[in-house]
């Protein structure tokens, strides 16, 4: 099978995949709104928080590394993945394992710090999944990927759908979220035959020499993209946290898109970079600004329509009662077209071996939003936290973009953007004029959705933004 063939193949099974999990994972946060009640969702949304934080912190960029190196032609494959694996297991068990202990220092209520004892140990298997994600990235094996996603997505809302009918509370619905994130790195390293514990001093040298760079932006990624979440619940009621956790979770869940897309697409970026294949490089260059802005525009339009009925679908009852659930979840949307350039151009950075030189893109982020932060949070609350969140994702990615383009002499073309957006107007425009009079009916959320998907495949064929004809030659079979 050709690699143009393997992409789509890895494309369409992670967005078959994504869907189901997306699907599941809002179902998981509609029965924890309902079942644990506003204010105690609040507390869940403060404990991941502070966690995510930590787990971005020691972070250190090792899913994107893993993908990298495994695709660079000159270590042994087996010898790579074990040092990988040993030397992310033990710096997710250094960080996490703190966890419980630093948020003693953190004014948060009792059961606040209870939770993160008891999620710190689905952070850790986060944390270790990102080795067998970047395996399978590096691989296009992404099956193995969105099975183990998906079987931990159904453990979480099976667990959970016990835990509301039992009234079992909030401590065990932690536990539950633990168990699901357990069960899919089990399975993920059951399904990565020879991964073991070695550490060989050769390659874990290199390893540092490839890591540092990109360790030290992400370590100041965590003040910019979780700083929010850590700050927010030391100025604001846990009530209004829970309404900024469930609508910044539908940005989290969008924004997947474009890293599964980009995990796919960086080691044959990285593969035609490092053989000096600059024709290849640049179309596969080219392919990932057009495939994340493909899927990730429409969603901003779509979320701008339909965002009152999502947050009141997803919140249950007590959601109703703020005077405009979905404008936060509107304000925040605008982020993502940060998020998706910050995806793309940080990859690539990354790919051209550039990111030395973007740790003071990442720096300079860090401290700007980390202050804006602490001057509107205070002052505006969650429109405070929202408005710094979305600086800090559109300064990283403009700043990015110039950087991944001045290094590699490249700069790519904006014109099936510009239809993109264009196409997506029209689809939210042509939304917005069929909303009933009652937008919360969840069948109307439903249609909704897919009346919008289609009407926008429709527009993306007729701006031949995508020809019909290249997507059946991609998806023909040898």
């Amino acid at each position: 099978m050709t690699t143009k063939k393997l992409i789509a193949k890895n494309t369409i099974i992670q967005i078959v995949g994504k869907t189901i999990s997306t699907g599941l994972a809002l179902a998981a946060v509609g029965i924890m709104t309902r079942a644990l009640g506003i204010e105690k969702f609040g507390w869940y949304v403060t404990a991941a928080g502070f966690l995510q934080f930590v787990g971005i912190f020691s972070d250190f960029g090792f899913t994107a590394i893993t993908a990298k190196m495994l695709s660079e032609p000159d270590l042994d494959k087996t010898k790579l993945l074990n040092n990988l694996f040993t030397w992310r297991f033990l710096t997710a068990l250094l960080f996490q394992g703190l966890a419980p202990f630093t948020i003693l220092l953190f004014p948060y209520p009792t059961p606040i710090k209870m939770a993160v004892a008891i999620m710190s140990l689905s952070f850790f298997a986060i944390s270790i999944n990102q080795i067998f994600i970047g395996y399978c990235q590096s691989t296009l094996k992404m099956a193995f990927q969105v099975a183990g996603e998906i079987l931990g997505r159904i453990v979480l809302v099976s667990g959970l759908i016990m835990v509301a009918a039992k009234n079992y509370g909030f401590l065990p619905a932690m536990a539950v979220i633990t168990l699901a994130s357990v069960t899919y790195t089990f399975y993920l390293w059951r399904k990565s035959p020879g991964v073991k514990f070695a550490i060989d001093k050769d390659i874990s040298k290199i390893i540092f020499q490839k890591i540092w760079p990109t360790a030290t932006t992400v370590i100041f990624n965590a003040f910019y993209l979780q700083g929010d979440r850590v700050i927010l619940p030391l100025y604001s009621a846990q009530t209004d946290v829970a309404l900024y956790g469930a609508a910044y979770r539908i940005i989290d869940v969008v924004a997947q898109s474009a890293w599964m897309i980009m995990g796919v697409m960086m080691p044959l970026v990285t593969f035609a970079w490092s053989r000096n294949l600059t024709e290849e490089f640049k179309k596969k260059y080219q392919m990932s600004l057009d495939l994340v802005t493909l899927f990730l525009i429409p969603m901003i339009a779509g979320i701008l329509v339909l965002a009152r009925p999502i947050m009141q679908i997803i919140g249950g009852a007590e959601f109703n009662n703020f005077e405009n659930p979905g404008r936060i979840l509107q304000v925040l949307s605008i982020a993502i077209l940060g998020i998706a350039f910050g995806n793309i151009f940080g990859y690539m950075a990354l790919a051209i071996e550039r990111q030395r030189q973007a740790i003071w893109i990442y720096f300079s982020d860090a401290v700007l939003t980390t202050i804006a932060y602490f001057v509107l949070i205070p002052k505006y609350g969650v429109y405070g936290a929202a408005a710094a969140a979305i600086f800090a994702e559109v300064y990283a990615g403009l700043g990015l973009m110039i950087l991944a383009n001045h290094y590699a002499k490249f700069t790519p073309h904006f014109k099936t953007l510009g239809k993109i957006i264009l196409a997506s107007t029209i689809m939210g425009l042509v939304l917005h004029k069929l909303q009933p009079l009652n937008p919360s009916v969840p069948l109307n959320i439903i249609f909704s959705v897919i009346f919008g998907a289609g009407f926008y495949a429709f527009l993306v064929f007729g701006l031949k933004i995508v020809s019909k004809q290249t997507i059946l030659e991609v998806l023909k079979r040898n």
